[in-house]
């Protein structure tokens, strides 16, 4: 029997059919031990001839022909009938797998028995997600954030696929992932989840072809959800697992279109038409204590829904819009090898006032300035406003576009302002160890930035960790006046609020052979950034690289262009971008 079969449902993929082949065709697993089954969805343009030439090419190739369906539902079940591997990987058309991610995977199930397993998704279609914080051996959907990665792009062994029955529904049947994936994390005794390496590269088409993208109607949308939501009340019992699972939904696609931005993007008669869906949906299917373990912000829109008030929803997210996160490095310092940075997170109104708690009468409410004059959310309450209170530091290698989640101890505490106000913030320390950050290796040659990432009363936000913080009556990060490669060479740094420092240091040599990681304030807004490298490679070319490959907009640009061109030119470009870094390794 083949270890995987990679299943990869196609129609009118055209040209992305030979931009996505060379990842699947090429594992490091080896072709004896895979097979790749493209099953055509009845394609009118030239993907049957390409994928059968693909097939002339290489044995472990083959290819389906079928009617068309109109969705990638009945191409994967397909798949999934015709395997002969172990397990299934399933794989859209304009996506790909990292090289050696049928081996990591393969490996992981195999050590553990695993049902599903979880690889690291990266590219244009993921931002960092917590499901992959850590590598988890075993786990289930009652005790790992599971319910928050839904999509498909998983590794499944084929024979719990065949004795439950999974198949996905066949047509044009939206939300048919989420479908597919709560009724096998609902049956599934072991998933584990694959961190430590990247496995599948989500890409967003250049010609915004994806499927996800295709357009719909609210009546028609929301009723798939609802097939989603009772395969879940009808696979557990009425209690806090139910309402756990169901809470993701509640919170992601019902709120969507009554929150910010989308309460802000209509107006008029469809507005209200997206408004009267989702409230009806909120009061039939979706039991009380859903909406009970909300955090406060959340909670308090999920009442303005069912209690009908449209206006108070569109201006509520006109408020909560302009809320930003704060972040003060109150210390950084180099110790034990490890660079631990001391962070205090908080949020601010558009205003610049912190958002805040009011306490009266023994009760804790929701900032009254924030929601003054909004009908129904008057005296709202936050009874456990640390409850929901989480966040992290994250480390995102530009080059690679990888994010890292380093050693954190961020507590959610409530913070006094006087006159019975109090803010929620998260605090504590975080230490990013550059010989493990990387899924245990050490952080490649490059540059990484640092971010911050905080859930507060409930608002998410996410925002670069800088040297100085200009938001009203924040404490600030106090920097001297040095300027050499690392933080404080040649002049200290002042920390929390002007308080003198002393704590000057640079770059230190790690792992075997050495590599320099120069700490650093630079990029936009003067981020916290570490640049890895061999000893003695600071250049004027190199230096000029970690600050374009530190900015955003011009790793965006670079990649439009890229994925714009020819294959063989698109390859010639990659190659002299290899030539120019050597801290790329080749």
């Amino acid at each position: 029997m083949l270890k995987v079969s990679i299943v990869v449902p196609v129609y009118n993929a055209g040209r992305y059919i030979d931009m996505c082949a060379p990842s699947l065709l090429h594992q490091t697993l080896g072709e004896d031990a895979y097979e790749v089954i493209y099953v055509d969805d009845g394609s009118t343009d030239d993907s049957a001839q390409r994928l059968d030439e693909l097939a002339g090419r290489h044995a472990h190739v083959r290819v389906i022909h079928q009617e068309n369906s109109g969705w990638p539902g009945k191409p994967r079940n397909v798949g999934v009938r015709e395997a002969r591997g172990e397990y299934v990987q399933f794989v859209d058309q304009d996506d790909e797998l990292t090289p050696a991610a049928l081996e990591h995977l393969h490996r992981l199930a195999t050590r553990n028995g695993s049902d599903i397993v979880l690889g690291k998704v990266i590219g244009t279609m993921q931002g960092p997600s917590n499901v992959f914080k850590r590598t988890v051996e075993c786990c289930t959907v009652e005790d790992a954030p599971l319910i928050e990665s839904l999509t498909p792009h998983k590794m499944f062994r084929r024979e719990f696929l065949l004795a439950h029955d999974l198949r996905f529904p066949e047509g044009p049947v939206r939300l048919e992932d989420q479908l597919f994936m709560v009724r096998a994390y609902l049956r599934a005794k072991t998933v584990s989840i694959l961190a430590d390496h990247p496995c599948y590269v989500w890409k967003r088409r250049d010609d915004g072809g994806n499927t996800s993208s295709r357009g719909t109607t609210p009546e028609d949308y929301y009723g798939h959800l609802r097939t989603v939501v009772e395969a879940i009340k009808q696979d557990t019992r009425p209690g806090p697992l139910q309402d756990h699972l169901l809470r993701r939904s509640y919170r992601v696609e019902l709120l969507r279109p009554v929150g910010e931005p989308g309460v802000l993007k209509r107006s008029g008669k469809n507005l209200e038409r997206y408004f009267d869906v989702v409230r009806r949906m909120a009061l039939e299917a979706y039991p009380p204590g859903v909406r009970d373990g909300l955090p406060a912000l959340t909670r308090l829109r999920a009442h303005l829904l069912e209690e009908g008030h449209l206006d108070s929803l569109v201006e509520l997210a006109r408020r909560t819009r302009g809320i930003k996160p704060e972040v003060t490095v109150d210390d950084i310092r180099w110790r034990d090898g490890k660079l631990h940075v001391t962070t205090t997170i908080g949020m601010r109104r558009a205003d610049g006032e912190p958002l805040a708690l009011v306490e009266r009468y023994g009760r804790m409410l929701l900032d009254p300035d924030l929601l003054a004059g909004i009908e129904g959310a008057e005296g709202w309450e936050a009874p456990h406003p640390l409850g929901h209170a989480h966040g992290e530091l994250l480390v995102h290698d530009t080059a690679q576009d990888l994010w890292w989640y380093p050693d954190a101890d961020l507590t959610p505490r409530t913070q006094p302002l006087g006159g019975g106000r109090h803010r929620v913030v998260l605090t504590g320390e975080t230490a990013i160890d550059p010989l493990t950050l990387a899924g245990g290796r050490p952080m490649e040659p490059g540059t990484h930035v640092v971010w911050a990432s905080a859930q507060l009363l409930g608002v998410g936000r996410r925002a670069r960790v800088t040297r100085s913080d200009a938001a009203p009556g924040g404490t600030g990060t106090g920097v001297g006046s040095g300027r050499g490669p690392g933080l404080g060479i040649g002049g200290g740094i002042g920390i929390g609020g002007g308080v003198a420092g002393g704590l000057g240091f640079g770059s230190v040599s790690v792992g075997t052979p050495p590599h320099l990681v120069i700490p650093a304030w630079g990029g936009p807004a003067d981020q916290l950034r570490l640049s890895v490298r061999p000893p003695g490679r600071d250049t004027l070319p190199h230096r000029i690289l970690l600050r374009t490959t530190s900015a955003p907009h011009i790793r965006r640009a670079a990649r439009t262009v890229l994925h714009r061109l020819p294959p063989d030119v698109r390859r010639r470009a990659k190659k002299l971008a290899r030539r120019a870094d050597p801290w790329s390794g080749g």
